[in-house]
């Protein structure tokens, strides 16, 4: 198809350009789409039928018209079809429209094997795994809530929240919990209550229902939405039979709103009880102990003089021990000391002079002190020190 050759002088007619997308529409062809019915319209008498088809995993649609003899009488708002149908361009309204030729409605067994091949697919992706799940707060601040508008499961949740923990404070989101924007509303609402800091967690809750009233919180755009959610999210859909995808990744699945309730808050009576309990415990322990220590405490001055005195009396025997030990060391080194000074004297006097005269010896000096040595020098006044004293004599000879 040659291009439209155009420019603000001479620009194409709307009628060339609605033909021309008409003409490249065209050449589409046949095509298998699978969608949701979103919008169904059934005129009585007439050959035609009109139903809206959208996307189940994002919010786009289409127009589609088919022949009555084609389309189901079980077909209903809500359906999964997989139809034949060629592109067909209105050109005087310029809209895109199916037109079908054969209508296949997905039944509850076709669901399930797709549903357990995503499973499957997201499994192995670890969306799933339990090391990415987290802790709920121990005492939220705020409740994020997304659930129908004055559905019995907000009811449940709201009432049994306030009735453990009186100061719950709740962000309610009422979106429609089932239907062909069920999914939309529920991303939308979950990504605004994770973007706020004040919600703490974030419960989506519904009373449970048929397998394909349940089929939304099994899709995979919600299931990765909370998987990607910075804020734990807690899972109330059902009963405890009831199993969509959504329990998989939540942080915490609840078997139902009401035991949704009891895990997203504390029980503040239970809690006041267990810490009362406590604190009797606590005193009696205390007391115990005081007693313990008070029985101690009575017999402690006699068991300190017992002590104290047992005490001393050791020191004292070894102070007494000690002593002794010590005199006879004095004694014996004193002993050895006297014997040592005797013997040191007696070695003394027989080397000293005095000995020498006491033996009959004398010592002869001249009156200026000079000791005599030699008969020779014996002249003239001498001086004679014997054992008893001296005396003066002369040289005669």
């Amino acid at each position: 198809m040659a291009r439209l050759e155009t420019s603000p002088e001479s620009p194409v007619p709307v009628r060339v350009v609605a033909l021309r997308i008409g003409e490249w529409i065209s050449r589409l062809g046949e095509i298998w789409v699978d969608g949701q019915v979103a919008q169904l319209t059934r005129r009585p008498g007439m050959s035609t039928q009109f139903l809206v088809l959208r996307d189940p995993d994002a919010n786009i649609s289409l127009s589609v018209t088919c022949p009555r003899s084609v389309l189901p009488e079980s077909v209903a708002e809500g359906s999964r079809l997989v139809l034949r149908a060629r592109p067909d361009f209105y050109l005087e309204r310029g809209t895109l429209s199916l037109r079908a030729t054969e209508v296949r409605q997905v039944g509850l067994g076709e669901l399930l094997a797709r549903l357990e091949a995503l499973r499957t697919l997201l499994a192995a992706e670890g969306l799933f795994a339990a090391e990415r799940k987290r802790a709920l707060p121990f005492l939220p601040r705020r409740i994020g809530l997304i659930t129908g508008r004055a559905s019995a499961a907000e009811r449940d949740i709201v009432e049994n929240t306030r009735r453990r923990a009186p100061g719950a404070r709740f962000e309610l989101a009422n979106v429609a919990m089932q239907g062909a924007s069920a999914v939309n509303e529920v991303v939308d609402a979950l990504a605004r209550l994770d973007a706020d800091p004040a919600v703490d967690v974030i419960v989506i809750a519904r009373g449970g229902g048929s397998v394909e009233d349940l089929l939304p919180f099994s899709n995979e755009s919600l299931v990765r939405a909370v998987a990607a959610a910075c804020t734990p999210v807690v899972s109330a859909i059902g009963h405890e039979t009831d199993r969509p995808l959504l329990d998989l990744v939540a942080d915490l699945a609840a078997s139902t709103p009401t035991d949704a309730a009891k895990r997203i808050v504390p029980d503040l009576a239970a809690e006041l009880r267990g810490v009362e309990e406590l604190r009797g415990r606590a005193r009696s322990c205390v007391r115990t102990r005081l007693s313990r220590e008070r029985e101690l405490m009575a017999g402690l001055p006699e068991r300190l003089r017992r002590t104290v005195r047992g005490r001393l009396d050791s020191e004292l025997d070894d102070t007494q021990r000690a002593r002794a030990r010590a005199r006879r060391r004095f004694a014996a080194l004193v002993e050895a000391a006297d014997a040592d000074l005797a013997h040191t004297r007696a070695r003394v006097r027989s080397l000293s002079p005095q000995a020498t005269l006491d033996r009959g010896y004398a010592v002869v000096r001249l009156p200026d002190g000079t000791v005599v040595r030699a008969p020779a020098q014996a002249v003239g006044p001498l001086r004679v020190r014997v054992a008893g004293g001296e005396f003066d004599a002369a040289a005669t000879g």
